[in-house]
């Protein structure tokens, strides 16, 4: 299936991400900063997909991740907003937040500005929680991406996070 908006390569991981879980009754949610949604946009490419998504937070400053994750600003502070504590943070807050069986979040340095000497841009973080396990459990994760520019960093962290939702 093509879109306008969304690559090839998206789309076609979204789909196997809805069918895949549609298959298992699963439910997802998703909590997003640098991706502003795009993985939601992915998954609502596919037909379908309200089987599958509960919903999506666009938390894309620090104050909407404590407003509706839950995001201490604790965390944030010791941490940064791009770091696997806040990204941790939000999967579980998304989580808590939802009738999900598994939520992933997002959090990155997409550029050109903003990033640093400990987190240049490219710098992405990831974490999955799943209903039922413990938060010891939830995997959380930081990468560096190489994008040439904004999108493509925007488009390699969907495409991560579209993996994490894998069963």
């Amino acid at each position: 299936m093509a879109s306008a908006i969304l690559s090839d390569d998206v789309v076609a991981l979204a789909e196997q991400v809805v069918r895949e879980n549609t298959a298992l009754s699963r439910k997802i949610a998703v909590a997003e900063s640098c991706t502003g949604g795009l993985v939601c946009a992915a998954l609502t490419e596919v037909p379908g997909c309200s089987a599958v998504l509960d919903r999506g937070f666009v938390t894309y400053s620090n104050e909407a991740k404590g407003q509706l994750l839950g995001v201490s600003d604790d965390i944030i502070e010791a941490f940064g907003a791009v770091s696997p504590a806040t990204a941790w943070a939000m999967a579980q807050g998304a989580l808590s937040r939802s009738d999900a069986d598994v939520a992933v979040a997002i959090s990155g340095v997409a550029g050109p500005g903003g990033g640093s000497e400990l987190k240049p841009v490219g710098t992405v973080v990831f974490a999955c929680a799943r209903r039922g396990e413990s938060v010891e459990e939830i995997n959380a994760e930081q990468r560096l991406l190489d994008g040439k520019d904004r999108g493509e960093i925007r488009r390699q962290a969907t495409l991560v996070a579209l993996e994490l939702l894998l069963p």
